[in-house]
């Protein structure tokens, strides 16, 4: 049974998310802010997060930013606005969509069960690999060990800043389109656009300081990583 962490301040939302949760057969737990939120997940592991922005104490931004230096838990984030910013910056965290209120409860447990779906598959394939790591002069990509390490120190990397190079690596000196980055990264069913991409390319030739060149803009078509 999969467990999920539904955080938001407005108590007619959590209920009833929580109630369509356990009808579709999750185990639900429940956090009224984004501090209540960590404490939870420093006790207990989630398959997913469904976290609200706009929360007293701790938003969920920042909520999210102190899960994920202990865990690394897929998240869906929920916000009664509707702006790019708020939408890119979150993807910039690393959650992995976005849903604008007013929404179902339908729609918000299609989304995760996505994004749980997909993140199990990620660890599987993981798993029945043997371990793969592989060296570009001082960079150090650990797949298995989900590690990337800059002249022997380990990166400070959103989780998927990790899945975007990861996937660069493995499809080296092929020539990606951003469409099919966003298929393949993101999912088929993401709502985000080419910008998106070239957000998290940036934050990632940030990540990898010297070496952020083994990460080839293709003008008029996409990336590529090339040593």
């Amino acid at each position: 049974m999969h467990r999920i962490l539904i955080v938001d301040d407005e108590d007619a939302i959590r209920k009833g998310l929580k109630e369509y949760a356990q009808f579709m057969g999750y185990e639900v737990e429940e956090a009224c802010d984004g501090m209540e939120a960590v404490k939870i997940c420093r006790q207990q592991d989630f398959d997913a997060i469904v976290m609200d922005i706009m929360m007293p104490k701790l938003d969920g931004f920042g909520a999210c930013k102190e899960i994920q230096k202990q865990k690394d838990i897929p998240v869906l984030m929920l916000s009664a606005r509707g702006e790019e910013y708020d939408k890119l910056y979150g993807f910039e965290l690393g959650i992995d969509d976005y849903v604008v209120k007013p929404f179902s409860a339908r729609e918000v447990m299609a989304r995760l069960n996505v994004i749980i779906t997909r993140n199990e598959h990620q660890i599987q394939e993981a798993s029945d690999k043997g371990r793969e790591i592989y060296r570009f002069d001082g960079l150090e990509v650990d797949f298995d060990g989900r590690n990337v390490k800059i002249d022997g120190n380990k990166a400070e990397m959103t989780p998927k800043e990790y899945e975007l190079l990861f996937y660069l690596v493995k499809n080296r000196g092929i020539a990606l389109s951003r469409e099919k980055l966003l298929t393949d990264v993101w999912g088929f069913d993401f709502y985000g656009d080419d910008r998106t991409v070239d957000t998290h390319i940036k934050m990632l030739r940030m990540s990898i300081g010297r070496y952020r060149d083994f990460i080839v803009t293709m003008r008029g078509v996409g990336y590529k990583f090339e040593v």
